[in-house]
């Protein structure tokens, strides 16, 4: 068992580490994952690939389905 400056020195230490866990809670790769997600809003009708907005997509549109025609959502951007 610690004694004195001992055990206020594990008692520092536990309380940072328990300090820093919290912090980083919110923090976490589903978080992340998740809010990645929201952020891809259209989506290819051709091949489903995801993508976060029309300039993107029709980039993608135009360089992977050149042979396919143009979707109506796009041939306004």
């Amino acid at each position: 068992m610690a004694r004195g400056h001992q055990k206020i020195q594990s008692q520092q230490k536990a309380q940072e580490k328990n300090a820093k866990l919290k912090k980083q809670q919110g923090h976490g790769l589903s978080d992340q994952m998740k809010a990645a997600q929201k952020a891809l809003v259209f989506s290819c009708a051709v091949c489903k690939s995801q993508m976060p907005d029309p300039k993107t997509y029709k980039q993608h549109f135009e360089n992977k389905h050149p042979k396919s025609e143009l979707p109506a959502e796009l041939k306004d951007v």
